[in-house]
């Protein structure tokens, strides 16, 4: 598998607010049998074994791409793919015909010719994971719902029967880059009308990545109470271990339901409501009973374990008493391994982690701690799991948990595993950020409305007209509330500024969980002051964090950067479920001229959304009363 070094500078285009640059990148098929050498100046092409390509190809042939920039010179060797070895606890590092850890998924990935599916039956029900009862949207009766297993290559086919009473639902696969298939991202007035109750919808996609994620409705705040579960798909990993003991989510609990503080935060103009508990792969202990999730360890194994924060406002820092946890993905991407004590988990982020059990048999605490400055929660400091050796399953742990320093910023020691370079940015004018701000509204009747802004507008969708149909018809004339920016042609780099800036008429300054759809970003640099063109000097293009959620600091910002090459609508929000509900969001709409050629929209979009005109709005008991994401 082949990284690119450099790219050229291509012409800039300037947008009222974010969209600051693009860049235009050469991608051809290389002979796997043979080294390239790529010039630094780009005067000389490289010797080309077929047809350009663009964008990358899921084939067995090595995808090379090649590119120079005029502020770095360095040149590029471009190498083949490894031979097969098979994955094993002793090379985790190897996959299968020809792929691993070294194949970047962005450009290259297996298809393995294999269909795995799923069928959720999402229903009203009662539940109580930590002893408390409280009505849950539950997947086929339980929560979190079923995870969702699959092979790196394979295709995941998932068939979502709505039996809700009230409600639409949809279901979005958290960080999936859906490539070439937006109409499977699953958001309502975007990608699909929501899912009338009593009808049914399959979303079919490809696993082009690997790791450890997350689905969730993404119908207003559902997810909150009950519609989500894990994502794993196997791949190859940057380090070696002996036993996968899978996922662990982790979330807070409200026992009004979050659809009820919605509808009361969205017209208060104080703090976001207290959490009641939180719960760790779906149960923790209350005063009203239920009891801590167990993990069971191995004495001298090494154990992998995929932490997930289902959140809708609570961020932690998590940690294993007495063990080190040797850090090797953040989010779906490899990272160079390395060892902390302690992790911080924003809400939509996942880490994958080993842990070793090298110390003296017991049972020992998982502790997860709500940060000060990013959620609150009336069970802080007692929120808990278990890791026992065997032999100690029933013994309660009598660990202590470590110092930390508390934050509510990322990690900041995350080496992607694929050396890869992101074209330099000459020049960042003014303005370029994009502004998020808390506002208010007074209506005549003294209605008080909040709502998160992005350079002064609320997102705020058509359920009932979503904007692939507008693409569908031809039709740009989008609705303001729908906060659409249009994105290069496929193909160019794109960069975005992000600066939490004051609101009117208040001056909230809080971190946001910023994710975007569609694509993993680069993080070029981040700060916790206010943006200043000098700042693009310390930018960092060489091998930059790479995810697909992030952490806007309190009254500070970000600068990320991706490349247009997956046509679609594309929704960018904050992962804290207060703020997308109030409009913390914009769609990207990339490449729209290509969208219907390479994922057409066909009569199974047309059917739900004539479905959902059928039930809503005469039908429905509960009226859209906020972005609807």
């Amino acid at each position: 598998m082949v990284r690119s070094v450099n790219f050229p500078l291509g012409v800039y285009f300037q947008y009222k607010f974010i969209k600051i640059g693009t860049d235009t990148t050469l991608t051809w098929e290389a002979d796997p049998n043979r080294e390239y050498t790529v010039p630094s100046d780009c005067n000389t092409s490289p010797v080309l074994s077929g047809p350009w390509q663009y964008p990358p190809v899921s084939t067995s042939a090595a995808v090379a791409i090649a590119a120079t920039s005029t502020t770095a010179q360095a040149s590029a060797v471009v190498t083949s793919q490894p031979t097969y070895c098979p994955n094993t606890p002793t090379t985790r590092n190897c996959w299968a015909d020809g792929f691993d850890i070294n194949t970047d998924f962005d450009n290259h990935w297996p298809t393995t010719g294999r269909t795995v599916s799923y069928t959720f039956e999402i229903t009203n029900t009662t539940l109580a994971p930590d002893g408390v009862s409280r009505p849950v949207f539950a997947i086929n009766g339980q929560y979190p719902g079923p995870t969702i297993y699959a092979d790196w290559g394979d295709m995941i086919s998932v068939t979502v029967i709505n039996k809700l009473q009230d409600n639409g639902t949809t279901i979005h696969f958290h960080g999936v880059r859906q490539w070439h298939s937006n109409t499977q991202d699953g958001v309502p007035g975007l990608t699909e009308c929501p899912i009338a109750p009593g009808t049914t919808r399959t979303y079919t996609f490809q696993a082009t990545q690997f790791g450890t994620s997350w689905y969730h409705s993404h119908f207003s705040c559902q997810y909150g109470d009950g519609i989500l579960g894990p994502i794993v798909i196997q791949g190859p990993a940057t380090a070696n271990y002996d036993i996968d003991v899978g996922p662990l989510p982790i979330t807070d609990w409200y026992y009004p339901t979050v659809n009820y503080h919605a509808s009361i935060t969205e017209h208060t103009n104080g703090s976001p409501p207290v959490a009641d508990n939180a719960l760790i792969n779906g149960t923790m202990t209350s005063s009203s009973g239920g009891a801590y999730a167990l993990t069971k360890l191995t004495t001298g194994k090494r154990h992998r374990l995929r932490l997930i924060n289902t959140s809708v406002d609570n961020h932690f820092m998590v940690s294993l008493d007495g063990h080190q946890i040797e850090v090797i993905t953040a989010d779906f991407v490899p990272i160079v391994p390395y060892n902390t004590t302690w992790i911080m988990l924003g809400i939509g982020q996942r880490y994958d982690v080993i842990i070793t059990a090298d110390q003296a048999p017991g049972n020992y605490w998982f502790r997860a701690e709500v940060q000060d400055g990013c959620g609150a929660n009336a069970n802080n400091k007692n929120i808990k799991s278990m890791f026992a050796y065997p032999g100690h399953e029933n013994e309660t742990p009598i660990s202590t948990g470590s110092g930390y320093t508390g934050r509510c910023t990322d990690e900041t020691q995350l080496v992607p595993h694929w050396n890869s370079y992101v074209p330099p940015k000459a020049g960042f004018a003014e303005p370029t950020f994009f502004g998020t701000a808390l506002n208010q509204s007074t209506a005549a009747d003294g209605t008080l409305t909040l709502y998160w802004q992005v350079n002064g507008s609320s997102l705020n969708i058509q359920w009932d007209k979503p904007t692939l149909q507008y693409v569908q018809e031809s039709n740009t004339s989008y609705p303001s509330g729908a906060n659409v920016v249009e994105t290069a042609t496929e193909g160019q780099w794109t960069y975005w500024v992000i600066q939490e800036v004051p609101g009117t008429p208040y001056n909230v300054n809080v971190p946001h969980p910023l994710h975007l759809h569609g694509h993993d970003f680069f993080i070029l640099g981040t700060g916790t002051d206010t943006w200043d063109a000098k700042f693009s000097q310390n930018l960092n293009y060489n091998n930059p964090p790479r995810r697909d959620t992030a952490m806007l600091p309190s009254n500070g910002w970000i600068v990320l950067a991706w490349q247009t090459d997956n046509p679609g609508a594309w929704l960018f929000h904050c992962h804290i479920a207060w703020h997308s509900d109030e409009g913390l969001g914009v769609q990207f709409l990339e490449a729209a001229d290509q969208m219907q050629s390479v994922n057409p929209i066909g009569t199974e979009f047309d059917q739900q959304c004539q479905a959902w005109h059928d039930f809503y709005p005469v039908h429905a008991s509960y009226l859209k009363h906020d972005s609807g994401v």
